[in-house]
């Protein structure tokens, strides 16, 4: 097989070489292997073999054999934490995902308003989620919150972080508005990469924009919607400050979602061998929920028509 030597011409009409184009070694990725090894692949296996050993923290893990998975398989309220955590994830894909959708297709446009407003709306991603918590838990204070004052003009009571519906939206809400911008500047790249030819064509043919969006932009950004759902399953599986500081899991346990669970054994009980049994086993289910994602969006076979380049 010979290999061919692009070449690109020159303002005189000449020819000169560029070299082989081509993907770039593998060595361009050893930084970033190492780094992930290092802050990820290492403390998961510690984390799993912790996971078969009984350990409060203190003295040497002591191995177990499986009983911590025998008793996470028979606990209820494992089971319900991870129903909660499934509940909650599926009521953020839900609110996140049209909402982000749709401002990110806006925000790709050429509106006179379009950089200003964008530049208000991403504030909420420069703040840390524990600020944005103490934020939403003070708002929402019963007492002395301001939705004592505006939730009745809404019809909200005042106390909705005292039902187990009321604070688990709430949650799902806060979650969303913080990192919706991130999603939402996803959705405004992949916007922007829609050939504008297939928007001439479509008004040629006399569609409006409600047409384009359903019959180009959507099937355009299928891929880039792929990218956002794991993204955001991911994220909405590992929810955890948030709980802390606005519910504590409460009321009584309706908020308790997997990884509050996990931090409750592991540093209220000291029970870490157990707690680790429950984080290996939330990293399963997300990883095989986004792999069931990729596979049936058919993500797995996107190739990109600019490799190499």
């Amino acid at each position: 097989m010979s290999h061919h030597t692009p070449h690109v011409k020159t303002r005189g009409g000449g020819k000169t070489a560029v070299g082989n184009v081509g993907r770039p070694p593998v060595s361009w990725a050893l930084p970033g292997i190492l780094f992930f090894a290092v802050f990820a692949i290492v403390p998961l296996a510690i984390a799993v073999y912790l996971s078969f050993c009984q350990w409060d923290g203190l003295n040497s893990p002591t191995p177990t054999g499986l009983d911590n998975w025998t008793r996470l398989f028979k606990d209820p309220e494992f089971r319900q934490a991870a129903w909660l955590s499934l509940l909650l994830t599926t009521i953020s894909w839900a609110f996140q995902t049209p909402v982000a959708l749709l401002l990110g297709v806006w925000a790709a446009g050429r509106q006179r308003s379009r950089a200003a407003l964008s530049a208000v709306f991403f504030i909420p991603l420069l703040l840390s989620t524990t600020a944005i918590a103490m934020l939403f838990h003070a708002l929402l204070d019963p007492n002395f919150g301001v939705i004592t004052e505006i939730g009745p003009w809404f019809g909200i009571d005042p106390n909705i972080m005292g039902s187990s519906t009321g604070a688990l939206l709430t949650v799902a809400f806060v979650g969303g508005w913080q990192f919706m911008p991130f999603h939402t500047l996803i959705y405004q790249g992949g916007a922007r990469q829609v050939p504008e030819v297939l928007y001439q064509a479509a008004e040629m043919d006399g569609a409006g924009m409600f047409r384009q969006f359903f019959h180009i932009t959507l099937p355009q950004l299928r891929h880039t919607i792929t990218t956002s759902s794991v993204l955001m399953i991911v994220g909405s599986l590992t929810y955890f400050d948030t709980v802390l500081i606005m519910t504590k899991g409460g009321p009584g346990t309706d908020t308790t979602v997997l990884p509050y669970l996990m931090y409750r054994t592991g540093f209220q009980t000291y029970d870490l061998g157990y707690a680790a049994a429950i984080a290996t086993a939330l990293v399963v289910v997300a990883t095989a929920l986004s792999l069931i994602l990729v596979r049936f969006s058919g993500f797995g076979n996107m190739r990109s028509t600019r490799e190499g380049m």
